[in-house]
């Protein structure tokens, strides 16, 4: 009878153990959120017209700076927070000024892009990194997006996230289950910025 109490206390005290060491791996490998900048003496109620400027590609990959530009524009429209402008007319008023760094625009460009496409803000952004690891489980892709808000009266940043997101997890490592794709790995990056301005 002793026997089977110590058998008993030993096991719950095992079952204990694995449940304190698998909540900490879990801890472990929750990934962290969005690095977020709010001008705190902003009125955001000022802003009713944005326009998005096309994100910067500074990734090795190809084509994902405008991936991710559409993504970012989707989520923005879909919240349904501003009157958002048409990202042809913003690509006119683009060429207009002859701007190709769109990441680094100045003070007086901002002002200016204010004043053309009639917006009291602009989004700016780049794509920092959109890589691909390739290992023996598997493929892991990482994507890293930083965003900002510009007003057009000063050229102040009011607004601004950087986030980093990647495929991996920690059921999708231990059990083998299906890991996201690139595709959605980017659009839960640009999500994941977007929802610490929009909630």
């Amino acid at each position: 009878m002793v026997s089977e109490i110590r058998n008993g206390v030993d096991m719950k005290k095992n079952l204990l153990g694995l449940a304190l060491a698998l909540s900490a791996l879990l801890g472990g490998c929750a990934g962290t959120g969005p690095t977020t900048f709010i001008h705190p003496a902003f009125d955001f109620g000022y802003v009713e017209k944005v326009a998005v400027i096309p994100f910067e590609n500074l990734s090795d990959d190809q084509g994902a700076g405008a991936q991710a530009t559409r993504y970012f524009l989707t989520s923005l429209l879909a919240a349904e927070a501003f009157e958002v402008v048409e990202p042809g007319e913003v690509a006119r008023a683009l060429e207009q000024f002859s701007l190709v760094r769109t990441a680094e625009l100045t003070e007086e460009q901002v002002l200016a892009l204010g004043r053309e496409l009639g917006v009291q803000a602009v989004f700016l952004g780049s794509l920092s990194e959109s890589s691909t690891v390739r290992s023996g489980s598997g493929t892991t892709y990482v994507t890293a997006v930083v965003a900002r808000l510009v007003e057009t009266d000063t050229g102040a940043t009011i607004w601004s996230a950087a986030h980093t997101e990647d495929n991996r997890g920690f059921w999708s490592s231990l059990l083998g289950t299906g890991r996201k794709s690139q595709s959605e790995v980017m659009r839960r990056c640009v999500d994941q910025c977007l929802r610490t301005l929009i909630r």
